[in-house]
């Protein structure tokens, strides 16, 4: 029996790469799985391709039960649907990984306003509309006495946790998805919801174009950039044994596991009364001089 035995789970973005290796290691430790995918390309454009389906079909195969859903996480009706489609299908919910998103990578001179939206929308707003109706489903749940022991798992990114060289709105939009976390975290608890974030490092669509060399699988060793490295900690996440484990970002490579440690207070100084504008400026020099250093921005 596996350590997630009758969960039900939402995987968004599950038909490929990260997703689908979540949505087949979480069905192999016993979860019953919502495999949603839209079916578009890298860049967020419109396919013919069913992937949903062919990760449901590998699942049933291997005597797993799951169902598939078509709906666009960041459409505020569809993302209903979504979570619509597993109390119907199963009659519970049980936890939502946050997963589906697409890059358009450019620098920040060449971004357009419809690039930068498209990115948060996906992202930011798709993180938001799913979780939302997740979370209206189990405060009625609680609200009615009945236990709640669920889970949210948000996908940020290194780029989000310290930039990234022609990736502005990704990044930016990674950013406030960790952000986001902490604060579902500090909100949801008291209804039994827990609310925690990865940072992947994995070998998928959207990274083959800028990290595709340097991710290459090495013969006669670990596949460090393998995405089903990073499924055996999603399915930990979203089983009972995670009850208590809120407002954490992990970040996966490989082997080795990491929980992120993000904004916290550095050097300061106190005047004791209000700074005139010639002298502040020694005194942030000083203050720099003393601050650790940050981890550098990919790409620099």
């Amino acid at each position: 029996m596996g350590i997630c035995e009758g969960r039900v789970v939402i995987i968004t973005g599950a038909g490929r790469g990260l997703g689908r290796a979540y949505a087949l290691g979480l069905a192999a430790q016993g979860a019953k799985v919502v495999v949603n995918d839209l079916g578009v390309g890298t860049h967020g454009d419109a396919t013919a391709e069913r992937p949903a389906d062919e990760v449901v079909a590998e699942i049933r195969r291997a005597g797993g039960q799951a169902v598939a859903n078509f709906d666009d996480v960041a459409d505020w009706d569809g993302a209903g649907r979504i979570v619509k489609t597993a109390l119907d299908a199963f009659g519970r919910l049980d936890a939502v990984v946050n997963n589906a998103g697409f890059v358009r990578d450019r620098m920040f001179v060449s971004c357009t306003p419809e690039e930068w939206d498209a990115v948060i929308r996906v992202h930011l707003r798709g993180h938001f509309c799913v979780s939302r109706h997740a979370v209206d489903h189990w405060r009625a749940e609680a609200k009615a006495g009945r236990p709640v022991d669920a889970r949210i798992i948000n996908t940020s990114s290194g780029a989000g946790l310290q930039g990234s060289v022609g990736q502005s709105a990704y990044s930016a939009a990674k950013a406030a998805i960790a952000n986001l976390t902490l604060v579902q975290a500090a909100e949801l608890a008291r209804y039994g919801i827990f609310v925690n974030g990865l940072a992947p490092n994995a070998r998928t669509r959207m990274t083959e174009q800028a990290f595709g060399e340097m991710m290459k699988a090495k013969e006669g060793e670990l596949d460090v950039f393998a995405p089903e490295n990073t499924a055996p900690l999603v399915a930990w996440l979203v089983s009972e044994r995670s009850h208590g484990v809120t407002g954490q970002v992990f970040e996966l490579i490989g082997g080795l596991i990491r929980v992120c440690l993000g904004w916290n207070d550095g050097p300061e100084y106190d005047l004791g009364k209000r700074w005139e504008a010639a002298a502040i400026g020694d005194k942030i020099v000083e203050l720099l001089a003393v601050k650790p250093a940050a981890k550098k921005i990919y790409g620099t």
